[in-house]
């Protein structure tokens, strides 16, 4: 949307209205484009998954042209991302924190509960966290995440913790966030 601004010279201004839409969509968007990069070279087969929504109420100007007015959530979503690599199933969360550390109430119990079953089923389970002030990112395997829950009392992970218990992911060209190495290094040892 475009705002015209008058002055009294009679010259106008045009200035852009600024949108925060896509606020926190950078580590999302790379690793969409690592699990594309993935898929393409037949490394993984991982997704994003959709949140399951209720549709309430539709315009259906045309049939090409159906609006969404209504819609709730049916159930609260599990994990973000899961798919298969080298056989195993894999199911993780991706956050973004702006701090140095990592609040807890970034994550939701339904979620922790979620990847605890997985890694209890023989699945592998992580969070990605990206620590968007300092650009770093990190793989804290499930197992990790766990741990800490069951040994602190804190409402947050210092970023030491993850420096210590996880694993750092380094941003480059292709694949963006390639943290497949890190999965071979944890779960596949000797099959690397």
């Amino acid at each position: 949307m475009v705002m015209s601004m008058k002055y009294p010279s009679g010259v106008k201004e045009q200035k852009k209205n600024i949108t925060f839409d896509h606020r926190g969509m950078s580590l999302e968007s790379d690793l969409n484009e690592t699990n594309q990069y993935y898929l393409k070279e037949e490394k993984a087969v991982i997704y994003k998954k959709p949140t399951p929504i209720t549709i309430v109420k539709v315009d259906y100007p045309s049939r090409l042209e159906a609006v969404i007015r209504e819609a709730y959530f049916k159930t609260p979503s599990t994990t973000d991302y899961n798919g298969v690599y080298r056989g195993k199933y894999i199911d993780f969360e991706a956050k973004e924190t702006k701090l140095n550390i990592f609040p807890l109430k970034n994550i939701h119990p339904h979620q922790i509960k979620h990847l605890e079953k997985v890694i209890n089923h023989g699945g592998i389970g992580f969070i990605i966290v990206r620590f968007s002030k300092l650009e770093r990112y990190f793989l804290l395997p499930a197992e990790n995440l766990l741990a800490f829950l069951k040994e602190n009392t804190r409402k947050s992970i210092p970023l030491s913790y993850f420096e210590r218990n996880g694993f750092e992911i380094k941003l480059q060209y292709r694949p963006r966030l390639d943290y497949l190495p890190i999965i071979d290094r944890i779960y596949f040892k000797g099959d690397v």
